[in-house]
């Protein structure tokens, strides 16, 4: 019988602006990276105010109902108590008397009574103080989300180049959250050990992430050098949501075994291949790491080399879950990091996917908003040879059509024609091979200037 997964929480404060339906978004895709993580979600605590708490994000009241469930104290006052000043006691009142007496949220799958919460992790980015207090108050572990995703990431790379960029993000996340040494340690080593500790903390971290990054410099050079070989070629480049089906479309359109899981940042690594069957000039298509809300600056920024795959194609197609209610604000998640890394420029297509969950109204709907897109499901072989033929006339979109005379002495032009565009027919006359064929201008004049040569 296989061990149950630990329980975990969600906690959340709702702010002024913030619409209830993006609020609610928000925390059942934070519950699918937590159940990615490997718990299972039992609950949600969640609290309206006009501000977060600065010490502890919610309120006393709040706090006090998780601790009971986490069997903390709810208190976050350290193991010696600090003197208060008048105005930080005058602050704490006003916070505690904004906070309203709201009943937390309970799943409908879960039973708090059951087991033990082990984990408690809140939808904001938390600084090191509110997780010191809260961990201290709840007596469990805790995360924010930028934790959790770069956890996520941690797991899920596979590359060395993967696990340089995820150690890279996850050394600059954890070196403001150094804890304190307790203050009972630090009496006996002296006063200002304990800071001393944290500051050669804190430099051995910061020794360890230009290791990295030298590291991760000698891996994009050869990268780059490979891209640059690729430069000339068709390139696509499949970008979207995490989990909206990338992987799979990546898989169909190439006949490759690429990875293919219904977990969120299941690929972090870019993958390059062919279109299949191949076409001439060959078609390369490239698989991303998928985006997300609030996707850590650091991870963006580490991923910047993988996502240049994005900036450097010659088409990009955004795939989106169709039959995710929050598919469209997801496309605006996917179009501002992708605007963040320079990308946005870059020809690109929509393709809805996951239809065949959809009703005929639902279908309708979507080509009423976005007539342009093109709507499939990665299961129907019928909609996978349709989009691999759109990918091909997008190509051949920019083809111009030429009629050549290449000399019988100059035959390797030919076979250079029937490789980089497409023969429409070919007739040997007294002076040579003539050949209408179809390509972009590029490869037009330099045939041109090899017959001319």
């Amino acid at each position: 019988m296989s061990e149950p997964l630990p329980q975990a929480l969600l906690m959340a404060v709702k702010l002024p602006g913030v619409e209830s339906q993006e609020f609610d978004a928000s925390l059942a895709e934070l519950a699918r990276l937590v159940t990615t993580l490997g718990y299972v979600v039992v609950g949600t605590i969640t609290q309206q105010r006009t501000a977060l708490v600065s010490a502890s994000v919610i309120g006393g009241g709040k706090l006090q109902q998780l601790a009971e469930r986490t069997g903390g104290s709810g208190s976050t006052a350290p193991t010696l108590p600090k003197v208060k000043d008048k105005a930080r006691l005058r602050r704490e009142a006003e916070e505690e008397a904004d906070e309203p007496d709201f009943e937390p949220y309970i799943g409908p799958d879960s039973s708090l009574g059951e087991g033990p919460i082990e984990l408690i992790v809140a939808d904001h980015e938390l600084t090191p103080t509110q997780l010191r207090n809260l961990e201290r108050a709840t007596g469990t572990s805790v995360l924010d989300r930028t934790g959790v995703i770069i956890e996520i990431f941690h797991r899920h790379a596979r590359t060395q180049k993967a696990r340089l960029e995820v150690e890279i993000a996850r050394l600059n996340y954890s070196a403001p959250r150094l804890r304190e040494s307790p203050r009972g340690k630090e009496r006996q080593q002296g006063r200002g050990a304990g800071e001393a500790a944290i500051e050669l903390d804190r430099r051995r971290i910061r020794d360890r992430i230009a290791e990295l990054r030298e590291q991760l410099e000698a891996i994009q050079k050869e990268e780059g050098v490979r891209r640059s070989h690729r430069r000339d070629a068709r390139r696509v480049a499949l970008v979207g949501y995490t989990n909206a089906g990338k992987s799979s479309w990546m898989r169909m359109l190439t006949s490759s075994q690429v990875l293919v899981e219904d977990k969120l940042f299941a690929t972090l690594d870019t993958t390059v291949r062919a279109l299949a069957p191949e076409t001439k000039p060959r078609i390369l298509v490239s698989d991303t790491v998928g985006f997300i809300r609030k996707l850590p600056h650091d991870l963006v920024a580490s991923f910047k080399s993988t996502l240049d795959e994005a900036a450097e194609a010659s088409l990009v197609i955004y795939v989106a879950d169709a039959s995710d209610p929050d598919c469209e604000q997801q496309l605006e998640v996917t179009r501002s990091v992708l605007a963040e890394i320079g990308a946005h420029t870059v020809p690109s297509h929509l393709l809805l996917n996951k239809v065949d969950q959809l009703t005929e109204e639902q279908r309708r709907d979507w080509q009423r908003k976005y007539p342009e897109a093109w709507l499939a499901s990665s299961r129907d072989p019928a909609d996978l040879a349709r989009v691999r033929q759109l990918i091909v006339d997008f190509f051949e979109s920019f083809y111009l059509e030429a009629e050549l005379v290449v000399p019988y002495d100059r035959q390797a032009l030919v076979s250079d024609m029937h490789e980089n565009g497409r023969v429409i027919e070919q007739e040997y006359a007294p002076e040579g091979v003539r050949v209408r064929f179809r390509a972009d201008r590029e490869t037009l004049e330099r045939l041109r200037s090899a017959l001319s040569a």
